[in-house]
């Protein structure tokens, strides 16, 4: 598959998002689609929250167009990563509904958590699980396997994998363009890191990822015209876990699983700390708050919203160079 191809499929994905989004905003005033102002709130004024639509929009108009391209080609590859692309398109449509559905009528979050539960489980029913084996970093050439009779493991991993992400990314969505740019620079970065291991499938898909977070920026930068909404959320988080399982599986090198944790450090550290701070002061572990890492930047260190957005941009930016020096091998990673 040509770099063309994945640069069209970007560009392809922000011109949609960006040209779709006032349209989506136009659709929440209509019906009354807002996120209301509250103490969690960072913005006081109602304001469009489903604006994953968008994104969405864009990224399955961007993959449909590549893969027609391809497959009409015959660029694409085998029938294994054209397997791939349409249950991740599949399974974010499931994930997509489900984020509507919160946004417009409101969800408990076990019912929340159920539902994500549920589209993990059809993506593990489809094929997307990680592999019983993989790659020891301390001896070069030797594989590691789970021993036998533990290989169900890999099942309550990967659903663990999936319901994490999902949320981590969804209690990162705080700021005004906080998720919508980290997701750019954390999809890009992953992009990049892909297409040095020859997975060009996976590249695509954090392409039109990329592309289409781009375009919806545009409106959502500081202040915000629309919000992504737990539609967008939880569709990019479903992105993000799929694409790496997929990687995990092609390669099954234990630095394929350090490298997704890396480019996300950021909303997975600032989750795990969340429940832990929750848990500690006797609260339930969903129950929003500000304690957030980028609450922190504006309410403890007096960063305004642009401030605080890109000093994580920058942080972002810092953890998917490492990454990519780390899957490289220009920083070797050392474990013992």
């Amino acid at each position: 598959m040509s770099p063309l191809v994945v640069l069209a499929a970007a560009l392809i994905a922000f011109a949609t998002s960006m040209f779709t989004t006032p349209y989506v905003r136009r659709l929440a005033l209509n019906v009354g689609m807002l996120d209301a102002t509250g103490e969690r709130r960072m913005h006081d004024q109602p304001k469009p929250r489903i604006g994953g639509i968008a994104v969405y929009l864009g990224f399955a108009f961007a993959l449909f167009s590549a893969l027609g391209y391809l497959i009409k080609t015959k660029q694409f590859g085998d029938l294994a990563n054209l397997h791939d692309v349409v249950g991740l398109i599949f399974g974010g449509t499931l994930i997509l509904m489900v984020g509507i559905w919160d946004d417009v009528m409101g969800m408990s979050p076990r019912t929340k958590l159920f539902a994500q539960i549920v589209v993990a489980g059809i993506s593990m029913l489809y094929g997307f699980v990680v592999p019983t084996f993989f790659s020891n970093p301390l001896h070069h050439g030797q594989t590691l396997f789970l021993p036998h009779g533990f290989e169900w493991l890999v099942y309550p991993l990967t659903l663990f994998w999936y319901v994490a992400m999902m949320n981590a990314i969804n209690f990162i969505d705080g700021l005004d363009g906080l998720l919508s740019g980290v997701t750019v620079i954390s999809a890009t970065s992953l992009l990049v890191i892909d297409l040095t291991r020859g997975h060009a499938e996976i590249a695509l898909v954090l392409a039109a990822l990329a592309g289409a977070a781009l375009g919806f920026l545009r409106y959502n930068w500081n202040p915000a015209k629309i919000i992504l909404g737990d539609s967008g959320a939880l569709f990019i988080g479903y992105v993000f876990a799929t694409v790496s399982i997929i990687g995990v599986s092609k390669t099954a090198f234990a630095i394929s699983l350090l490298v997704p944790l890396l480019v996300l450090a950021l909303p997975v550290a600032d989750t795990a700390v969340s429940i832990i701070r929750r848990t500690r002061a006797g609260k339930k572990f969903y129950e929003a708050d500000r304690g957030h890492f980028h609450h922190q930047l504006v309410f403890r260190f007096g960063l305004n919203v642009r401030q605080a957005v890109l000093l994580i941009y920058a942080v972002c930016l810092v953890l998917g160079v490492v990454a990519y020096l780390l899957t490289t091998g220009i920083v070797p990673l050392k474990l013992a």
